[in-house]
């Protein structure tokens, strides 16, 4: 299966090989920033399922836990399509809208719950986090 997600202009894209080692909701603060949503949906694929295609910049920030993020946006249009993160240093995370495909795999857990808007309902079966899940062991 090969997945390609892409910015608002084309510019930027990434193609993305085989099924994603995790998908997730996120609540915190920074991704409702980051996305204008109450949460974000998002893909993790190891670095060697990805291909990185177009011009991008990249935007490092500090992130809880004394840990960096660093976005890669699109300079045309400023879309965010991707970030890596020192705590999973072998993934790209990748905005799940930026897929733009209906039958994307669901996430599987919901993280930084502490910041969930009290409206939002999630479905039955996800795990729940108030904090960051951990690393997942890289292949």
């Amino acid at each position: 299966m090969t997945r390609t997600a892409s910015c608002q202009c084309g510019a930027f894209r990434m193609v993305a090989e085989g099924e994603p080692d995790m998908v997730n909701l996120c609540h915190c603060h920074a991704c409702q920033r980051r996305t204008g949503a109450p949460f974000s949906v998002n893909a993790y694929y190891r670095k060697d399922a990805v291909r990185l295609e177009g011009d991008f910049r990249t935007y490092p920030r500090a992130a809880r836990e004394g840990r960096t993020l660093t976005n890669h946006f699109c300079p045309q249009c400023g879309s965010t399509v991707c970030w890596t993160m020192d705590m999973r240093p072998g993934h790209y995370g990748i905005a799940v809208g930026a897929f733009n495909d209906q039958d994307f795999p669901p996430p599987t857990f919901s993280v930084w719950e502490e910041a969930r808007h009290n409206w939002v309902t999630l479905p039955s079966g996800m795990e729940h986090f108030r904090q960051a899940r951990p690393a997942p062991a890289t292949r």
